[in-house]
């Protein structure tokens, strides 16, 4: 069927009531009309909306990906995993034990005392200082000042370094006074808040 283009100058004298014995052409014509008269208001009314809902889900999409990979690898690595959590713990356990608890600090000082004389030294100041609370743990300092020789000083430090429970020591000042040395210093030690792990692992 050839189509006339001409009897497209008959749209203007189109009577509805008589759709039927209209041009091919006319038909044509408006039918597509209609058709996207009704794709472009079905598009704004129905799809349009829908588009961010589907750009957060390819979002999400994305995301979820990312994530299934990261568990990927976990699980695929859980054993090695598993085994270095072990050993993590193991670690921290025995640092747990070597921080002094409450019943131990007091005799830290006479530890201290027994090092330093037995090095040579002779002690003018061993005094706990002020507490100071962390997240973890408690710090514990003590002011120290001690006279002797240069190499009392240094089997002194080595002696300390040999403590079964931390102490580390800080602020080294080594002046003479009255024909002598005299180290001030300030040692540090630990005490964990934890003290049911401890109590639990020594068992």
């Amino acid at each position: 069927m050839k189509f006339d283009v001409a009897k497209l100058k008959e749209l203007n004298e189109l009577d509805f009531e008589q759709m039927a014995i209209w041009p091919n052409e006319v038909r044509i014509v408006v039918a597509a009309f209609v058709a996207i008269l009704v794709g472009a208001i079905s598009y704004y009314l129905l799809v349009n909306p829908k588009l961010p809902v589907m750009d957060a889900a390819q979002l999400k999409e994305q995301e979820l990906k990312l994530q299934f990979e990261a568990k990927y690898r976990i699980a695929a690595n859980l054993e090695a995993y598993q085994e270095q959590l072990a050993q993590i713990k193991k670690d921290f356990s025995s640092m747990l034990k070597s921080l002094p608890t409450s019943n131990e600090t007091p005799g830290l000082l006479d530890d201290i005392t027994y090092v330093g004389t037995s090095s040579g030294l002779t002690f003018k100041i061993l005094n706990w200082q002020q507490e100071v609370p962390k997240e973890f743990y408690t710090e514990l300092p003590i002011e120290m000042e001690v006279s002797g020789g240069y190499h009392n000083f240094g089997a002194f430090v080595s002696e300390i370094a040999d403590l079964p429970r931390i102490v580390t020591l800080h602020d080294f000042d080594i002046s003479r006074q009255d024909g002598e040395l005299a180290l001030r210093l300030q040692a540090k030690t630990y005490r964990s808040e934890n003290t049911t792990l401890i109590e639990g692992e020594s068992k």
